[in-house]
């Protein structure tokens, strides 16, 4: 199955970019759980989310194609 690109230039460079912020956020929360600075559990659930969410949005914005507009959902960029 080959996905279809449903997104513009803008739109990919949208999602590039929020991907890389989220991974650098994520390595960034995981980093601090990992080293003690702050305690509790959910860090490591927090980070594993912005790391899964940054990987789609690079997805995303390297192939062109968005799951929410795949879903009909409407996307202003």
């Amino acid at each position: 199955m080959e996905l279809e690109c449903n997104i513009d230039a803008r739109g990919k460079a949208v999602r590039l970019l929020g991907g890389f912020v989220s991974l650098m956020g994520g390595l960034g929360l995981a980093i601090v759980a990992y080293t003690g600075l702050v305690e509790g559990s959910y860090l490591w659930y927090g980070s594993a989310a912005m790391l899964a969410g940054g990987a789609l949005g690079i997805f995303e914005g390297r192939s062109g194609w968005c799951v929410a507009r795949a879903m009909g959902i409407w996307t202003p960029i």
